[in-house]
């Protein structure tokens, strides 16, 4: 009997450790789910809309082909352009809408860029690569003949709201405003929250984004708009209200929406109105 139970118990850590080590393998998989549905295969164009656009090709320092979508709004009062930073599932072409509204309802111009991996973008993402994505796409927004005299809106929901809060730490000078939608403090602080059971494991994800400290190095000028859904299920709430305490600005605003979910909270009354009060007040629109 003793020796049937160590089996057993022998053969349970077996498995544990082999489930461990298939998730940590496989983690990109799981957290950068490019692949989900076909998003690898079609991807829409603002044509879709009937948005002017030209397509864009950036090559980042390691050598990695991305592309994007350059919506310039040629209006003679329109001084912005909004980056779009897109979550982790789908690709640019889902976020068309976004553009429009930014684009049409708020007279801006607008950035969208294909993460590595994402789309038809080449390589393959992680967090390594997508900060070198995020780095070409601010070089060429800085010394771009169009975009360099313009004022920029970061604009990021979830992983793109952990790129946005990268990119506002590393070229705060060329930013002007950010807008964040429930986004994480780390990843590995959303695992026990998703994964109850991977709680005593979060040091096995080597994709860390770890928002709480790089925020901390946003200039304290920076105007900052926290958009959080009180009933979001996959990034605890409670992250966006600890980023909102974190963060250095002189000018942060944040806003609660008691309905909204992880994926829905932009459909939330009031949302938009939200954003374009935000750059109304900031001079942005």
């Amino acid at each position: 009997m003793l020796w049937w139970i160590g089996k057993m118990l022998l053969e349970g850590c077996a498995f544990v450790s082999l489930s461990l080590a298939t998730l940590y393998a496989f983690q990109n998989k799981l957290i950068y789910p490019s692949w989900a549905q076909g998003a690898r295969d079609t991807v829409d164009t603002p044509d879709s809309y009937g948005l002017p656009y030209e397509k864009v090709q950036i090559t980042t320092s390691d050598g990695v082909t991305i592309e994007a979508y350059d919506l310039k709004n040629e209006a003679i009062y329109s001084t912005s352009t909004v980056l779009i930073l897109c979550p982790n599932a789908g690709n640019i072409g889902y976020f068309i809408p976004i553009a429009d509204m930014f684009y049409r309802q708020m007279g801006t111009s607008v950035f969208i860029y294909s993460y590595r991996g994402y789309g038809h973008s080449e390589g393959s993402p992680n967090e390594k690569g997508l900060k070198l994505d995020a780095d070409a796409v601010m070089e060429f927004l800085s010394t771009n003949d169009f975009h360099k005299s313009k004022r920029l809106v970061l604009y990021g929901r979830s992983l793109g709201g952990a790129n946005a809060i990268y990119i506002a730490s590393k070229y705060s000078q060329l930013c002007d405003a950010v807008i964040l939608e429930n986004t994480f403090l780390s990843l590995r602080e959303v695992i026990p929250y998703i994964f109850p059971y991977l709680k005593y494991f979060c040091g096995l994800c080597h994709e860390v984004w770890n928002s709480k400290v790089d925020i901390l190095h946003c200039d304290n000028a920076l105007p900052f708009l926290f958009l959080s859904g009180q009933k979001d299920e996959i990034v605890p709430p409670h992250h966006m209200k600890r980023l909102a305490e974190l963060c250095p600005s002189n000018n942060k605003e944040v806003f609660e929406f008691p309905f909204g979910y992880h994926n829905d909270t932009i459909v939330q009354d009031g949302y938009w109105d939200i954003i374009r009060d935000f750059l109304e007040q900031h001079g942005l629109i």
